[in-house]
């Protein structure tokens, strides 16, 4: 019988190696979309490798459009690689009444899914990191800017979404930051014509904070949702209430 042909196995490139662990890091989320990476000489040193094999990593993750190089600049993480709605969609979606509760519906599912994960999974770090997150909304509501309090909201969830460890939840969310960001600018404007619901919402995201550090997986899940269910109920009633003084004015 005739002795199968014993194949010979490439030892694997070190800067191949390298590249792995960098692809990883952009995944998991440790290296950010238009985040710098450290000078040359310190990363060499933090893989324990050679320049000239670290060099050939980071050239390879450019072919691959994952990070971009400025002249004398530094190297950075594409900003590009997080982009997955055309202007002209994102336009529309903008500043559709209808594509709005659909984003709260969407927000429903991934911010529920990063808490209950974010709960079961998160680290003492991650939990630091989204305490953190969590009092930056406070010291944004001084300031009086929708734009801002709804981008520290955006970075409130982003860090349970880091801490869900669940790549496809991080980066999806990610991925939809400008309309993210828009859908709770929009919704701060709309419920300041309701002073009074603003504690409420305060003592929701607070539950959803307490549960999560508590490592409470369906306790943080159902709190996120019971956070968002009332937001929307409370903009279907204002929608309704615009309506129908819109209704009695024509009349008039």
């Amino acid at each position: 019988m005739p002795q199968p042909l014993k194949q010979q196995l490439k030892p694997q490139k070190l800067s191949d190696i390298i590249l792995a662990q960098l692809e990883n890091m952009i995944i998991e989320g440790s290296l950010q979309p238009g985040e710098k990476l450290l000078p040359e000489r310190e990363l060499a040193k933090q893989f324990e490798v050679s320049r000239p094999s670290l060099r050939e990593a980071v050239q390879k993750l450019e072919a691959k459009g994952l990070v971009t190089r400025k002249q004398g600049g530094g190297t950075f993480v594409s900003k590009n690689i997080m982009k997955s709605f055309a202007e002209p969609l994102f336009n529309l979606m903008a500043n559709n009444n209808e594509s709005q509760f659909d984003l709260l519906e969407f927000r429903h599912g991934i911010e529920g899914m990063a808490s209950f994960y974010a709960a079961m999974r998160g680290t003492s770090a991650d939990f630091e990191h989204i305490q953190a997150k969590h009092d930056q909304i406070g010291n944004c509501q001084l300031e009086d800017d929708f734009r801002l309090e709804a981008q520290a909201v955006y970075e409130f969830y982003m860090a349970i979404c880091s801490a869900s460890h669940n790549a496809v939840i991080l980066h999806t969310a990610r991925s939809m930051s400008a309309l993210l960001i828009d859908n709770i600018e929009q919704n701060l404007t709309v419920l300041a014509k309701r002073p009074d619901i603003f504690s409420k919402i305060t003592d929701f995201r607070k539950n959803l904070l307490e549960a999560i550090i508590s490592q409470q997986p369906k306790k943080a899940w159902g709190a996120s949702h019971r956070h968002l269910a009332f937001i929307e109920e409370v903009l279907l009633k204002l929608t309704q209430e615009n309506s129908r003084m819109e209704r009695s004015m024509r009349r008039m």
